[in-house]
């Protein structure tokens, strides 16, 4: 009677002992399936995190074309807005060049425009300068004149050069923002045509050909 009542404690306990591995089995792995995929869930989320970083780190800058015009009404910050520093020598320059033939020219139109009028004073004084004494009356009319048109020109031609300086600007801007795929291509080669219907004699030229996908 006590060894069936010691077999019967036994069996209960290896049954126990079995029921408890089994949990263990069952229950140890569903639990690491879901400790993996939290894991692999947050390892997915960093991830995608340091790919919006790196992608917001590596865009490239684009200039507003409204803005950049409206900078470049001072002449140079549509450039500098655009972050083409290297055109700003090209535009200052150019002012400058202007700047230097439209007082050239003024200095010169007063000058042949004062001995040109004081030519026509004879009341003895002296001339009052070189040119009224060296040149006749109609060569003060003709220089007076001519360098009046240059100085004209020149302030014309700096007004022309400030637009130019906008348009750059504006432009400069939409290009940054253009798309430009690999996709289109244009190929320039010489051709050769063949005769009509073989009567006349073929000729060459070129031929163009523009590739969009």
């Amino acid at each position: 009677m006590r060894m069936s009542h010691f077999n019967a404690m036994r069996f209960k306990r290896l049954w126990s002992a079995i029921v408890v591995l089994i949990f263990i089995i069952v229950i140890n792995p569903q639990s690491l399936l879901s400790q993996n995929a939290q894991t692999s869930d947050s390892l997915k989320v960093t991830a995608n995190k340091v790919i919006v970083e790196t992608d917001s780190v590596k865009k490239e800058f684009e200039p507003s074309p409204h803005k950049a015009t409206l900078l470049a009404l001072v002449p140079g910050l549509g450039q500098i807005y655009n972050r083409k520093y290297w055109k700003l020598p090209i535009v200052y320059a150019g002012f400058g060049v202007f700047a230097y033939f439209a007082a050239f020219n003024q200095k010169l139109y007063v000058d042949y425009r004062d001995a040109y009028y004081h030519s026509f004073v004879n009341d003895g004084s002296p001339p009052v300068n070189e040119y009224e004494e060296k040149y006749p009356q109609s060569f003060l009319m003709d220089s007076k004149n001519y360098y009046r048109r240059n100085r004209d020109l020149s302030y014309i031609l700096m007004g022309v050069w400030y637009a130019l300086s906008i348009v750059d600007a504006t432009v400069d801007a939409h290009l940054a923002t253009w798309n430009v795929n690999d996709d289109l291509s244009m190929k320039i080669e010489p051709a050769v045509y063949p005769g009509l219907y073989n009567f006349k004699p073929g000729g060459g030229g070129v031929k163009l050909t523009l590739r969009i996908r």
